[in-house]
């Protein structure tokens, strides 16, 4: 959140996946001769033996017996709504070792490629081949990589490809073995709708598989996951498998494990009203004290913290100096104000970020200073808790990071880690909220990151798998539905900020939980709705975006009774939405309290 106003409307950047992709993937390169020790690598190339070796997604691959090039049998692959029908296979390869890969093709928008080189990961392709054409692309391994994942695949919403005679030319890993079954499944950290497990590691594992009454549910790349998305008070049975570049090994022993009853506490206020309170800097919506903060805000984010520089994780917050602020209270008038706040039942927080306070926990060390220093900002003001309000290039995707519940990105990872550390380190009474941008969340319905072949903007829904991971300590998630571009709703429609059909849809995909990045493979689950606040800003000098107070009760209408919704149909109705946040508390005193006195007056129940 801005300072002075709020940051320029985000364009849909992830949209140039199409330009993108096609535009930068036909890298075509001369095969060089094949030394007399190398040799072919794939398993299975002209699809002989069926799909032998290969995995393709969505059950989109079949083998053929006509077209094809080669033998008498070919791959025939199918892309249908968001899968684009790949069909992938991991080969053990050589470090610093160069290779060639080759396939004949036929369709349209055919492409063929390699990731996990260690170097870059290559790709050809060819916009049409109504007969055979062969692409071919070379790469050259990193000084550690043993294997590469090689690939086929088509474009959305085209006919069936084919492909046939696939092959690797290269001198040859050490074979890998299929790794044992995990020992020492144990479940713990049961809540009313997750399940903490772990297991020891197992040699030459590069991920592991997590079972659910039998059912795949979870992968990770370490030895524990946490499954939600459970019923209350219900038994489960999990297993646990390791995999690697040779398959998946046998299931381990099963272990059973309940969740805890239903049912959450509210905050003594019920429904919230959210805002921030500009505590560390001045601007034309001048300065409120903390002692003169209406009585009508329940949660009270003091912003901002912000690092000492964008990866040391650093955080440092100084209230605004009376050579800026000049009307400011004592530092001991500050704190004595924060305590009488909550004495009468309201929560302060210290929010990190903003549209200044770019955070990047790149590294282990990061995590832990942010974790020390934030920890020493709450214990030094007496703080209930922390709000994420991460902007700007603070999380981002690494290419190859396409599932949300399992990230390998380290500023995702350590950021998750950080805030699980400090919910730990405050127990049940710390109040955990975040406030996104659209783009960051929203935007994951249509794109993840940086898209399984690039060119998207690695930013598009970076904060779903931090959600997710810390859904159940989550106390408040408020959007920010402003300062946004147009998104897509679960009506597959673009919907445009400023009224209450914009919140309606942004809402109701938090509230209902959607697909990622089109793959019903990966939905991110539906929230509580007393875990959801809607973000507006205060008046039009707050940010782009503003609605009027007439918008705001149709939107309270639509979402709690499924009343005044407008052409956009919710899921579901709602009356336990825990309420509005707002930037900022300043700015809505500058407008005459006109956002707080429509939150007060509106009928709840």
């Amino acid at each position: 959140m801005d300072r002075t106003r709020h940051p320029a409307l985000r364009s849909s950047l992830c949209a140039a996946l199409t330009a993108a992709a096609l535009g930068a993937a036909g890298l075509v390169a001369a095969a060089p001769s094949a030394q007399a020790a190398d040799t072919d690598l794939i398993r299975n190339g002209g699809f002989e033996s069926g799909l032998d070796g290969w995995s393709c997604t969505a059950g989109s691959g079949a083998v053929v017996t006509s077209p094809v090039h080669g033998g008498g049998h070919a791959l025939k692959a199918t892309p249908a709504g968001s899968d684009n029908a790949q069909c992938s296979q991991s080969v053990a390869v050589q470090p610093n070792s160069t290779y060639t890969l080759s396939s004949w093709v036929q369709g349209s928008y055919v492409y063929l490629g390699a990731s996990g080189t260690g170097t870059t990961d290559v790709s050809t392709w060819t916009q049409s081949a109504p007969s055979w054409q062969q692409l071919t692309t070379t790469f050259k391994t990193g000084a550690s990589t043993t294997s590469v994942t090689v690939y086929t695949h088509g474009w959305y919403g085209t006919a069936a490809y084919g492909a046939d005679d696939v092959s690797l030319i290269g001198p040859g890993g050490a074979p890998v073995q299929i790794p044992s079954a995990p020992t020492g499944l144990t479940a713990s950290g049961a809540t009313s709708s997750g399940i903490g497990l772990s297991w020891s590691p197992v040699t030459g594992a590069t991920g592991y598989n997590v079972y659910r009454d039998g059912a795949k549910v979870a992968s990770a790349s370490g030895t524990s996951a946490t499954v939600t998305g459970l019923a209350p008070s219900t038994a489960y049975s999990f297993q646990v498998t390791a995999t690697n570049s040779a398959g998946e090994s046998p299931k381990s022993a099963a272990v059973s494990a309940s969740t805890t009853g239903g049912g959450t506490t509210p905050p003594p206020s019920g429904h919230a009203l959210v805002g921030y309170l500009h505590a560390s800097f001045a601007n034309g919506a001048g300065y409120t004290r903390m002692a003169d903060v209406p009585d009508d805000w329940n949660i009270i984010d003091l912003a901002f913290g912000e690092p000492t520089s964008p990866t040391s994780g650093d955080i440092r917050f100084t209230p605004c100096p009376v050579s800026a602020c000049p009307t400011a209270e004592s530092l001991a008038d500050f704190k004595a104000a924060i305590k009488a706040k909550q004495a009468a039942g309201k929560k302060v927080l210290i929010s990190i970020g903003g549209q200044n306070g770019q955070v990047q926990l790149t590294t282990t060390a990061a995590r832990d200073t942010f974790v020390s220093s934030v920890s020493k900002i709450i214990d030094d003001y007496g703080l209930d808790g922390l709000d994420v309000d991460f902007e700007g290039h603070s999380l981002s995707l690494n290419t190859g990071d396409t599932d949300f519940r399992s990230p390998t990105t380290p500023v995702i990872v350590n950021l998750i880690d950080a805030l699980k550390t400090l919910k730990a380190k405050y127990g049940s009474s710390f109040v955990l909220t975040m406030a996104p941008e659209t783009f960051f969340v929203q935007m994951g319905y249509q794109y993840y990151g940086s898209g399984p072949w690039g060119g998207q903007d690695p930013r598009c829904g970076a904060y779903l798998p931090v959600i997710y991971a810390l859904r159940d300590s989550l106390t408040l998630l408020h959007v920010q539905d402003y300062n946004s571009g147009s998104i897509m709703g679960l009506d597959n429609q673009y919907h445009s900020m400023g009224g209450a059909d914009f919140h309606i849809a942004m809402t109701d995909m938090l509230l209902t939980g959607f697909p990622v990045a089109g793959d019903t493979a990966k939905v991110f689950p539906a929230l509580r709705p007393d875990q959801v606040a809607i973000g507006l800003p205060a008046s039009t000098q707050a940010g782009n975006g503003w609605t009027s107070p007439a918008e705001v009760t149709k939107t309270l209408d639509c979402l709690t009774k499924k009343a005044n919704c407008g052409t956009y149909q919710t899921h579901g109705s709602w009356p336990g939405l825990r309420g509005l946040m707002t930037w900022s508390i300043n700015w809505d005193r500058f407008n005459g309290g006109e956002f707080s006195k429509n939150f007060d007056a509106y009928p709840w129940s």
